[in-house]
């Protein structure tokens, strides 16, 4: 009854996506929890082997799914943010590439103990990181942008060298056998540059077609699909291999063609490449053997993996960093991440067989190498990027802060209480007149236009998890929030209304499009404004003693409840639909009348007189 194709199929997507959402909720790497779930239904527990069930369906599933994660994620190798880090990223994908396939193939031969010519193919081929690994760490860690641009570049750019590197090898080895002409050597230079061609002609074509309206909006995402599909395939058809190159050039000449909807495209794609990577992960790791899993244990594979770890990465970061401006911090983190995923899995799996066909025995050490790697950097790597990066100061702060959109008197005082509070926060406008508040109270501002593309190079975003949309347009507050969703979440983005009354079409309205709108009914632009003038932000913590039906009972009818910072950190606003509940240990902010700054003065004027 449950043994069917679709029935392991739904298997498979349901763990992916559980092991997704477990990471999430319990703060975990999830690239270590996918594994760890692959090896549970699949060596551990022997529930399927995915590579028995889909037969000759498994290779070409794995393929296309990398090469559309890796088009994903060269889609996002705009030029414009490697202006500060382009010597750097330069260096790290050419020497230190070279210095790691050396030095990674050398470790290999001397210390796992394989021959020669087997080294240097798996040394060619373990110098890639790779999207399905590298985008998932910076999503957890939330590392500044300049140390992320550098780890996502080497990233995306080495992954389909490091196949390509394998692949020269190999050729090189059959050259040097005679398995192989002169000619067979020049076609294989040819073959790579065919793949560079045919991705740059696609990008450009299918960029030039979206750009000018020859594709309808609906089908812009499938058409963009199946070309990536098409663009690997032609080019892995002509070369075995290949197709990465090609993708990854596609993407990237599109990434800087600034095609108008090419955000929509990237959201797009980024949600099918989560997908896509949660269900091969656990494709991959479900199909190993038990055996495999036992080799990985030898003290030569154990050692093999703690020179790449301590020795290989560091030393061709250390080394080809040479002369840049790259810092001590950022040399140690890079020099200590690069987890190994998907194509090194994938890849490997094709040169062992084909190693061992041609006659090298010691090819069949090739799974358990790759896998002992891939599962050590994604555990070792996974669970520390966070902690070192804090140790080097190169993560944003632990804290969840708040990007305030519109300069005016309640968005600056509102920002100075965050402030107090040690809350980050920024006060964006595109007018300098209207940042003078936020200026004259020494609040970090950023000066433009918020929907600006140019916004994305700018402006670090990283430390902001709230948006609050607070200008007197309450359509441009809406759009501010709808266009943000992707990076910010639609629970974390939330605007006020811009005039007294909000008609039953306006609420609608905020339901689908839009943030969440703040406070009471009363709470609109002009009386928020109006009250910051005049009102006084009273910051109260909760007590055992003082708790918050205490709170409530004691604060002036007139008080407006803002928001409540949880003691985790947390920030809880208080909105139309949704009061939440303080408790002890949270500080309850309010807009409330200056009661007790009144009873003060008035104290003192009394003392004035009786003094006189």
């Amino acid at each position: 009854m449950f043994d069917s194709l679709l029935f392991y199929l739904m298997i498979t997507l349901v763990v992916g996506i559980a092991s997704q959402w477990t990471a999430w909720r319990f703060r975990l790497p999830a690239i270590v929890v996918m594994s760890v779930a692959g090896l549970l239904i699949g060596p551990l527990f022997g529930w399927f082997n995915p590579k028995d069930v889909f037969g000759d369906l498994f290779g070409p599933i794995i393929s296309a799914a990398v090469a559309i994660i890796l088009f994903e994620g060269s889609l996002n190798l705009d030029f414009r943010e490697i202006r500060t880090v382009r010597q750097p990223i330069r260096r790290i994908v050419t020497i230190g590439a070279f210095i790691a396939w050396i030095a990674g193939s050398l470790a290999a031969h001397y210390v796992a103990g394989l021959s020669l010519a087997v080294a240097f193919v798996i040394g060619g081929l373990f110098i890639v990181t790779g999207p399905t690994v590298i985008l998932p760490l910076l999503r957890q860690a939330k590392l500044k942008p300049r140390t992320a641009a550098i780890l996502k570049w080497e990233g995306i750019v080495v992954d389909p060298f490091g196949a390509l590197l394998a692949l020269f090898a190999f050729e090189l080895i059959k050259f040097f056998t005679g398995e192989v002409t002169a000619a067979t050597f020049i076609n294989f230079l040819f073959g790579s540059a065919f793949a560079v061609v045919l991705g740059v002609v696609f990008g450009i074509g299918l960029g030039k077609a979206l750009e000018k309206g020859r594709v309808p909006e609906y089908l812009k995402s499938p058409a963009v699909f199946v070309v990536v599909i098409a663009c690997f395939t032609i080019a892995d058809e002509a070369m075995h291999e290949t197709g990465l190159l090609a993708v990854t050039a596609m993407g990237m000449v599109m990434a800087n063609m600034h095609i108008s909807s090419i955000k929509d495209m990237r959201h797009f794609k980024e949600n099918i490449s989560i997908l896509l990577i949660s269900t091969i992960f656990i494709m991959l790791t479900a199909s190993l053997t038990r055996e495999t899993l036992m080799q990985i244990f030898d003290v030569h594979i154990i050692a093999f993996v703690l020179i790449m770890l301590f020795v290989v990465r560091p030393l061709s970061i250390w080394l080809s960093t040479v002369g840049t401006d790259m810092t001590k911090q950022e040399k140690t983190l890079v020099g200590w991440i690069a987890p190994r995923g998907i194509v090194a899995l994938t890849v490997s799996g094709y040169f062992a067989q084909s190693l061992f066909e041609a006659g090298y025995e010691d090819a069949s050490l090739l799974t358990p190498l790759t896998f002992a790697l891939v599962f050590s950097t994604v555990v070792a790597h996974g669970f520390s990027i966070g902690w070192l990066a804090k140790k080097l100061d190169l993560a944003s702060t632990n804290k969840p802060g708040v990007l305030l959109v519109g300069g005016n008197t309640f968005t600056a005082k509102l920002g100075k209480t965050m402030q107090d509070l040690n809350i980050p926060v920024l006060v964006a406008d595109e007018s300098w007149q209207r940042l003078h508040s936020a200026r004259q109270s020494n609040l970090p501002v950023y000066h433009g236009e918020i929907l600006s593309e140019s916004t994305e190079y700018h402006l670090e975003l990283t430390p902001y998890e709230y948006m609050i949309a607070a200008t007197s347009d309450e359509a441009y507050n809406a759009l501010v929030c709808s266009t943000f969703v992707p990076e910010m979440g639609r629970v974390n983005l939330y605007q006020i209304a811009a005039g007294p009354e909000r008609t039953e079409t306006t609420k609608e309205f905020n339901k689908t499009v839009g943030g969440k709108v703040l406070f009471d009914s009363s709470a609109h632009y002009q009386a928020l404004t109006s009250r910051a003038a005049d009102y006084v932000f009273r910051k109260t913590e909760l007590t055992e003693r003082y708790g918050y039906d205490k709170y409530l009972k004691e604060i002036d009818e007139n008080t407006l409840l803002l928001f409540i910072v949880k003691a985790s950190g947390k920030l809880a606003f208080y909105t139309r639909d949704v009061s939440p509940k303080g408790e002890a240990g949270d500080t309850i902010v309010s807009l409330m009348p200056p009661v007790k700054e009144i009873a003060k003065a008035k104290e003192k004027i009394a003392e004035q007189r009786r003094d006189q």
